[in-house]
């Protein structure tokens, strides 16, 4: 009787224990992962890629522009100028992409292909510009929104610009090169762009309407010459 006893003690404890969980591989869970990230939506190409990549554990690596100003071209730009210390040859501090949107005022989901349009080009969640002040010619509130805008700086900056000149630019109808006037007289360079289509990131059979915006390139040089130069080794292609 005791034997049965402990025998059905033991049945019960059994039938009461959780069964284990399968334990996926590490491999498993990383592809599952970096599906899920690649499925959400608005993400741009260079964000998806950097996001898989962090996912599945693998580092991405410096840009690769930026990596040939550092060995090569930094060398080459403070030998052109003539210049004697490593520190004062020019660099680019930061690059400014805004998208000015007046026609969101009566058509507010305007705003919404504008920042998804924006967030593939640059890799970065941009920021939603609003009206400081009111005006009533243009029917404009104060706070309503009107553009979008997105600053990048150290490798994304790099990248963005390296798209940018061998990408983009080449892909804009009867192209003969951009300005080599359009400085500000302290270095800083600002273009304009009419058509968002030129970027590889944007779906052609997605968009809505042709949008422009406006890209400035701020550096650390003290005339236009040296900040001339910056982009011109850069590979900025300036019409002769």
């Amino acid at each position: 009787m005791a034997d049965d006893k402990k025998k059905k003690g033991e049945e019960g404890q059994q039938a009461q224990a959780p069964k284990a969980k399968p334990q996926l591989d590490e491999a498993e869970i990383a592809k599952k992962r970096a599906e899920r990230a690649a499925k959400k939506a608005g993400k741009g190409g260079g964000a998806a890629a950097t996001e898989t990549a962090e996912v599945q554990g693998e580092k991405p690596g410096p840009a690769r522009l930026r990596v040939a100003f550092e060995k090569e071209l930094a060398a080459q730009l403070k030998k052109e100028l003539g210049l004697e210390n490593a520190m004062e040859v020019p660099r680019i501090k930061k690059i400014t992409i805004n998208m000015g949107l007046g026609e969101a005022i009566s058509n507010p989901k305007l705003m919404d292909s504008a920042v998804d349009e924006l967030r593939a080009i640059s890799g970065q969640q941009p920021v939603v510009t609003k009206a400081k002040k009111s005006i009533a010619t243009f029917k404009l509130r104060e706070g309503q929104k009107i553009g979008a805008m997105v600053t990048l700086r150290r490798d994304r900056m790099y990248e963005f610009l390296d798209r940018l000149v061998n990408l983009a630019l080449p892909r804009v109808r009867d192209f003969k090169g951009v300005s080599p006037k359009a400085f500000d007289g302290r270095g800083n360079y600002s273009l304009g762009i009419k058509e968002q289509i030129i970027f590889p990131e944007i779906n052609f059979d997605r968009v809505d309407k042709i949008k422009g915006m406006n890209i400035s390139i701020v550096t650390s040089a003290r005339t236009d010459d040296h900040g001339r130069a910056l982009l011109k080794v850069l590979g900025m292609p300036f019409r002769s």
